[in-house]
């Protein structure tokens, strides 16, 4: 059996956008399934699957994000996803970004999000409040770091770094208290500047990726918390972020949500088959 997909990806953290409006395509998508689709060699490849499905409207949103990381587990949010999302719904025809009173809602695991499409052609969206806590140990390649607890829809660990070469590779997933972080933790290595973050991600699920949105709001709000010290930090203010795939902009509103705007493209449409799938379809027909 053969179903469409789309790719996409933001700053290069890339995606398969699955169609699928009422859920009756992929029915509770396995994670094997997800696992299979994401595979760099057999299957399409990608960071993370982002399933299409309509959501409540009278919950406050049409459109539903559901995301699940490349190893097939269910993930709360992801900030360049939800932009490859929007713009998924443009391109498609489902939503018509002119004829718009104010932001698009995207329903997901962490609630509604505003997304809204900028005249510059990138979109942004709007993150809600940061919740940064304490200090936890992350050990990474032999190394023991210091990082700032920072949970933006997922939950984050913001290691600030000299250089990111310091780091090295990052294909193994850096230790942490499992009990800090029973499903898992994103791991950002961050060198700060005046108003600037660069920044290497390790993504539970995933492993590193070029870039992470949620990921990279927990680096501006870990940095400027830090440069702020004690007192409350001055907002609004807006960061440059530098990832391997790019460059994304965070500003940490007077509202006091964090707002992610960066690129989103498309780059391939087709049409894929699932032995996985397949076999699974077979049996709900057979019975």
């Amino acid at each position: 059996m053969n179903f469409p997909f789309v790719k996409g990806h933001g700053t290069h953290n890339d995606f398969v956008v699955l169609p699928d409006l009422d859920g009756s395509v992929h029915g509770d998508l396995e994670p094997a399934v997800v696992a299979q689709l994401c595979d760099r060699r057999g299957g399409v490849g990608a960071d993370g699957v982002l399933r299409v499905l309509r959501g409540d409207v009278d919950g406050g949103a049409a459109w539903f994000m559901d995301y699940r990381n490349a190893d097939g587990s269910v993930s709360q949010m992801c900030g360049n996803g939800v932009r490859v999302f929007a713009r998924y719904l443009e391109a498609s025809g489902l939503v018509d970004p002119a004829g718009l009173d104010g932001p698009l809602a995207v329903d997901t695991r962490d609630g509604i999000k505003q997304v809204t499409y900028c005249d510059d052609g990138e979109i942004s969206v709007d993150m809600g409040a940061p919740v940064i806590g304490g200090q936890v140990d992350i050990s990474a390649n032999g190394r023991h770091y210091d990082a700032v607890r920072v949970d933006t829809g997922n939950p984050h660990a913001v290691v600030f770094v000299e250089t990111l070469a310091e780091v090295g590779e990052l294909s193994r997933a850096p230790i942490s208290c499992a009990h800090e972080y029973p499903d898992g933790v994103n791991v950002e290595f961050v060198a700060a500047g005046d108003q600037t973050v660069a920044m290497r991600v390790h993504e539970r699920g995933a492993g590193e990726t070029w870039s992470c949105g949620t990921g990279a709001c927990a680096a501006v709000a870990a940095a400027v918390s830090r440069s702020a010290g004690s007192t409350p930090p001055p907002l609004p203010t807006t960061y440059s972020v530098t990832v391997p795939g790019g460059a994304l902009t965070v500003t940490w509103g007077a509202d006091g949500h964090l707002h992610l705007k960066g690129p989103a493209v498309l780059v391939a449409t087709g049409t894929w088959t699932s032995p996985a799938q397949k076999r699974s379809m077979e049996t709900k027909l057979a019975t």
